[in-house]
């Protein structure tokens, strides 16, 4: 993390944690990704934190959860970049990918690992160029 990334997350942590968790919600949204697997993404907070979350009650958010939100806003930025409509860069995270052996990007991503997320994000950037 870069010196002005731990400065801002110092400065104001709870305003941070509310408008991170306000684009990751934005774009499960954006995606039709179930609850479960949201709190799969977010690394399996209690339900309970999960669904204070969603209310904006937060008042920081570990350094884990902030980087998993960074990896999904990658992707969905990556996408938006790939395709030229948002409609298209929205469905492709549900449909089967032969990259992920049939799997969609998102049943790859739901395997929990932070690794994933960056797998999935370095992937994208690739195929950027």
């Amino acid at each position: 993390m870069s010196a002005l990334e731990q400065t801002v997350l110092t400065q104001n942590p709870e305003k941070t944690a509310q408008v991170a968790l306000s684009v990751f919600f934005n774009i499960m949204t954006a995606w039709h990704v179930k609850t479960k697997d949201q709190i799969v993404l977010l690394g399996k907070p209690p339900e309970s934190t999960f669904y204070n979350w969603k209310k904006g009650k937060v008042s920081s958010l570990s350094i884990d959860t902030l980087e998993r939100i960074s990896y999904v806003m990658g992707i969905y930025k990556a996408l938006g970049i790939l395709f030229p409509t948002r409609e298209q860069a929205d469905a492709w995270p549900q449909k089967p990918n032969k990259a992920f052996n049939n799997e969609s990007a998102l049943a790859f991503m739901l395997k929990g690992s932070m690794i994933h997320l960056s797998d999935m994000r370095r992937y994208l950037d690739a195929q950027r160029g």
